[in-house]
């Protein structure tokens, strides 16, 4: 009997097939799957699976495994949703957002002597490739009300070297863009929209993520909309680079001039002012899939974001001490990826590390997840002066260590969330009073 076989090997039937998957997974890791996405004890718990166990082997006796696991069609349909989502061309699912930024840096050339713009507070994924590589990173300091990067500062950080822009849209809350976006096209400047947090977040109208030359969203398992532990999205607005992306995931991978005798060629990628090695960033169907169902619903997921923060707003408003996270207007419409905490360390009598001792205390979880970048020691390391750095980002230094830390939002009950709000409430009056 006939069967198909892969298609990098060969076409159509034969009598000798070569199967893209080496070894399918059976019955019992199909159970041990279930059982690791439904976790459960006790008696009920394993007589169903038992019954599933023998359910998904009568299924396993009239079915066939999947001929693909990894860039098949379940990674196209995802790309597609995500396209008509954001209403995106070309968009390219891969590994993590970490990849998606790879991709943006290697189109811009980034290397030894250009300088690029990041905003002081974000998570190290942003400025990883260009500190790699050698680049000079430039710190932009941050407007103190939303914790992103602001506009003014890039303006007085561009010099002559200055090759691209990362805003950065911290926990969602959307980058006053128009400014940036402004200069970056009068100086021939790129921008890549760091959007790890922003997945369906709106600026004036636009999906964030469709306005920068590029953008990558991260859906790794802590953020809003996941694919089953990681993966990321990039997209461009760069005329005829989207197809390019496609290939920039997997090798440069070019089947229109395969070399003689052979199915395909390995071809560079054509950057903004020089071709580059695309890298491997593969993505499985299984991420696709996990992708696609979490993207029909990320409207949803947001609304129920939303609803937790006004709950905690609610509670603490009134409270001159305390800046609760803003739920944005008509021009700016978050993601609420995080809950971001401010006070008034005079009106609060005190500042945020006390604040977070007490309700740590209280077992309220809280962090400040995202910290200034050139506080890491690895910046030190690479020859950057930290406190001539600092000097320059005094926003930063005043939010980051006196003003603000960020809370959970999703997932948790209505009791839970005023329990938290009234933590906040309790330990800022113990602060007052001297506590």
């Amino acid at each position: 009997m006939k069967q198909t076989t892969d298609f990098r090997y060969n076409t159509g039937a034969t009598k000798v097939p070569w199967p893209a998957v080496g070894e399918n997974y059976n019955v019992n890791d199909t159970v041990e799957v279930v059982k690791f996405l439904m976790r459960g004890e006790g008696a009920e718990y394993d007589a169903l699976i038992e019954k599933l166990r023998a359910d998904i082997s009568a299924l396993d006796k009239i079915s066939t495994p999947p001929g693909k696991l990894s860039l098949g069609g379940q990674v196209e349909q995802a790309e597609k949703l995500v396209d008509e989502y954001l209403g995106t061309e070309g968009s390219t699912f891969v590994t993590n957002a970490t990849a998606g930024f790879e991709i943006a840096y290697k189109y811009a050339g980034i290397g030894e002597g250009d300088e690029v713009i990041v905003p002081a507070i974000t998570f190290v994924a942003t400025m990883a490739y260009p500190l790699a590589h050698g680049a000079k990173l430039v710190f932009a300091d941050v407007d103190p009300k939303t914790l992103n990067m602001d506009p003014e500062d890039v303006k007085r950080k561009i010099t002559d070297k200055t090759k691209m822009i990362v805003p950065v849209h911290i926990g969602g809350y959307p980058v006053d863009l128009d400014p940036i976006m402004k200069i970056a096209k009068e100086k021939n400047i790129l921008v890549l929209e760091d959007a790890a947090h922003a997945f369906g977040a709106e600026y004036k109208g636009r999906k964030i993520g469709t306005i920068g030359d590029f953008a990558a969203y991260s859906f790794h398992e802590v953020k809003n909309v996941t694919s089953f532990g990681e993966g990321g999205i990039v997209t461009t607005n760069v005329p005829g680079f989207a197809p390019e992306m496609k290939r920039a995931r997997f090798l440069g991978l070019d089947f229109t001039a395969p070399i003689k005798n052979w199915l395909y060629n390995i071809t560079a990628i054509k950057g903004k002012e020089k071709n580059f090695v695309a890298s491997n960033y593969s993505t499985t169907e299984i991420q696709g899939l996990g992708l696609k169902l979490q993207v029909e619903r990320n409207d949803e997921i947001i609304a129920i974001r939303r609803r937790a923060v006004e709950i905690v707003n609610d509670r603490l408003k009134g409270n001159p001490a305390i800046i609760p996270q803003d739920l944005g207007n008509e021009d700016i419409k978050p993601t609420f990826h995080l809950y971001q905490l401010q006070i008034d360390p005079e009106k609060a009598g005190g500042d945020v590390q006390t604040l977070k001792k007490k309700l740590e205390e209280k077992g309220v979880t809280n962090i400040p997840h995202f910290g200034p970048l050139y506080r890491f020691k690895v910046i030190e390391d690479m020859g950057y002066d930290v406190e001539s750095i600092a000097k320059s980002c005094p926003n930063c230094e005043e939010v980051f260590y006196k003003r603000f830390t960020h809370l959970p939002i999703y997932g948790l009950s209505d009791e839970q969330l005023i329990y938290m709000a009234d933590a906040i409430l309790e330990s800022v009056k113990e602060m007052q009073e001297g506590r």
